[in-house]
């Protein structure tokens, strides 16, 4: 008979993220109502707002734009990040929404005090876990930070490297995605009006179609890996939409945006196939105008809706 010898540093880690992500999902899914998944990362005095409103966005002019909006959909999808992560759906926006912070970020196990995080948490790193909780505040990617981000320094690639696939645990990502997300994270810039902005289902829509159009770009780049993520990121852009819709009168839209996702599932298997032909087929995709015009025609009863939200958020 086998016997189980001493748990490792490095296993307990893994268990003890695990145990808390259970946690995690427990508290989130006690309420019988629909859920948001943003609402598992933020406080409940920060919900209304954080999922209402955002900070606005604002980008430098100049440089390769086809190339900042690879890195921009990068930024917006938990498959870049893998691990536990990918598994809770959380992305690199979900600490810097729109490339700034998040005051109301709070995490079991990852948080201290709202709008921290512990980037050495064995909960989302089994390469960086250290066995100490020493959170740290969100920075606000708008403004300098510690790490270089001049043209010419390879520290902030360095940084970005190390962060998806160590601190997060996320595969290689494909050179496309990787010169994308330093392109994206040099043209965030603070705005001249400093603000917020409503959250709305045009910037999810817009969000669906850029992550197509760089999935072509990327494809047309010779970079299938980086291709196949930006679908990723499309169809992550469709998830956020429909859980929007969770509510009854909008079935259609949902029953939509489910075959939309199909399609876009399709691409992806095509790229893995490497079939003939996937550039064009990528590069015509659109959202059927049927299906846009149904999503506005209830945005109204939908979790866009700030009244609507509020009302779903008292329900715990």
């Amino acid at each position: 008979m086998d016997r189980a010898g001493p748990l490792t540093p490095r296993l307990k880690g893994a268990l003890s993220a695990a145990f808390l992500l259970l946690l995690a999902a427990a508290a989130f899914a006690r309420a019988d109502r629909p859920r948001l998944r943003a609402e598992r990362w933020l406080t409940a005095e920060a919900r209304l707002d954080a999922l209402s409103t955002r900070p606005r966005e604002c980008l430098a002019s100049s440089g390769d734009r086809a190339l900042v909006a690879i890195g921009r959909t990068a930024f917006r999808t938990p498959a870049l990040l893998g691990g536990q992560a990918a598994k809770a759906g959380m992305s690199c926006a979900s600490c810097h929404r729109n490339g700034r912070g998040n005051p109301g970020f709070f995490f079991p196990g990852l948080s201290g005090p709202p709008g921290t995080a512990d980037v050495t948490s064995s909960l989302m790193s089994s390469h960086r876990g250290n066995g100490v909780a020493d959170p740290r505040p969100i920075p606000d990617l708008a403004l300098p930070g510690k790490i270089s981000r001049a043209p010419g320094s390879p520290a902030l690639g360095i940084f970005v490297h190390g962060l998806v696939t160590e601190e997060f645990d996320g595969a290689e990502p494909g050179p496309a995605a990787t010169s994308g997300l330093l392109a994206y994270l040099r043209a965030i810039r603070p705005c001249a009006a400093e603000g917020a902005e409503a959250v709305t289902l045009e910037q999810a829509l817009g969000d669906v179609e850029a992550a197509v159009a760089a999935s072509a770009h990327a494809l047309g780049l010779g970079d299938r890996g980086s291709a196949r993520l930006m679908l990723a990121g499309a169809r992550s852009a469709l998830g956020d939409i429909d859980e929007r819709y969770a509510l009854t009168g909008l079935e259609a839209a949902r029953k939509g945006l489910r075959e939309a996702d199909r399609q876009l599932l399709d691409l992806q298997l095509a790229i893995d196939a490497g079939a003939a032909g996937i550039g064009k087929r990528i590069a015509v995709w659109r959202l059927p105008a049927r299906l846009a015009a149904l999503l506005r025609r209830g945005e109204p009863q939908s979790l866009y809706n700030r009244d609507r939200l509020a009302r779903l958020l008292v329900q715990d």
